[in-house]
Parts: structure tokens; C-alpha cells; sequence
């Protein structure tokens, strides 16, 4: 039987539920995540709408929500100002079918065009699937750091990936806080 057709929107807060339920099992049932809790839903919209505004997008189905991508703020400190962090979450159903790969291919666009200059991931490891999709959209790896994160009673390491969106400016002008369309 054909997979259903997915479709790649912009997110709205009436899709935190969705979004949360998602996330909710990665917390819970495994280390690509290290926080301990669950946000709930009224943190997933709070961290949907914090500024600096960035780009979030689900995929859905003909039925509901299947999975998410999102860019948030690097670091604090005025000088990471042109980088962002991204990630991409699905509901393992929908694993292997290029819907995370549409989800980031979508999301690399609007960071570009909001005027950043890298974006970077970090990736729990091992996860050779999550290695596998930021390798084949264009990330490359940029380090290791070795037993960052304790969860589930062992220490883990988080490989670093950069993604080069322009060449290096020589004035960068102010990125862009993302206005969803629509």
C-alpha cells in the first residue's frame, strides 16, 4: 500500500499538542534528547514563539501532525548572532520516507533567507540514521564532545554538525526574526 502524502507547514501554536506528542517519547524512552521532562504543551508554544523568532515547520498526513523541524538561537552572546541550531523529530512511523529530509530541506531555505550565515546540530551519539540525514542535506562534522551528557545511567557523547548557508560576509547585515506566512 502507497505511504500517504505528507505535507511540510509552517507550525502554529495549535499544533503544540501535536508537537509535544511527538517529543514526549524521545524525553522519555531515549538519549537523542537530554532533557529529563517532558515539556509540556504550554512550554512547546512558548519555545515556538521565543524570540529571537525562528522557523517552525511540521509534516502531516491526511491526519494529523507526523513530525517537526525548528531553528533556535546558537548561543546568548551577541557574536553567535548569525548562527542557528536546528532539529528534526518524527513519530517513528514515519521514519525512512524522507519526510525529516523535507522537513530541514524547508527549514534551510527560511533560515537562508532570514539572513543567517551557519547552522549547526548536535547529535547524540550513536544515532547513524540522525548522521546519516544531516550528511546527506549538507552538514559535515565538526567535532565530538566525549561524555557530555549522563541519562539512562551512562554517559554520551554529542557530535557537533555545521552547515555553511552563504559565504562569510565582511559587514553581516542583522539576521531577520522569521514572520511565519500566512
Amino acid at each position: 500500500m502507497p505511504a500517504e502524502a505528507v505535507t511540510i507547514r509552517t507550525a502554529t501554536a495549535e499544533d503544540a499538542p501535536s508537537v509535544q506528542g511527538i517529543y514526549a517519547p524521545v524525553v522519555l524512552d531515549s538519549f537523542a534528547s537530554f532533557e529529563e521532562i517532558p515539556p509540556d504543551v504550554a512550554e512547546v508554544a512558548r519555545r515556538m514563539l521565543a524570540r529571537p523568532r525562528l522557523p517552525w515547520f511540521v509534516a502531516q498526513d491526511a491526519r494529523r501532525v507526523v513530525g517537526y523541524a525548528y531553528a533556535s538561537q546558537h548561543r546568548q552572546r551577541p557574536g553567535y548572532r548569525w548562527s542557528a541550531e536546528v532539529s528534526v523529530y518524527l513519530d517513528p512511523g514515519y521514519h525512512g520516507r524522507g519526510i525529516a529530509r523535507a522537513l530541514y530541506e524547508r527549514l534551510i531555505i527560511e533560515v537562508t533567507e532570514l539572513g543567517y550565515v551557519s547552522i549547526f546540530a548536535g547529535i547524540a551519539l550513536p544515532n547513524h540514521a540522525s548522521v546519516r540525514l544531516h550528511e546527506a542535506v549538507g552538514f559535515e562534522p565538526v567535532g565530538v564532545f566525549g561524555h557530555i551528557g549522563f541519562k539512562d545511567g551512562a554517559w554520551h557523547d554529542v557530535g557537533w554538525w555545521q552547515r555553511a548557508l552563504r559565504d562569510l560576509p565582511v559587514s553581516p547585515d542583522e539576521p531577520r526574526e522569521w514572520t511565519p506566512a500566512g
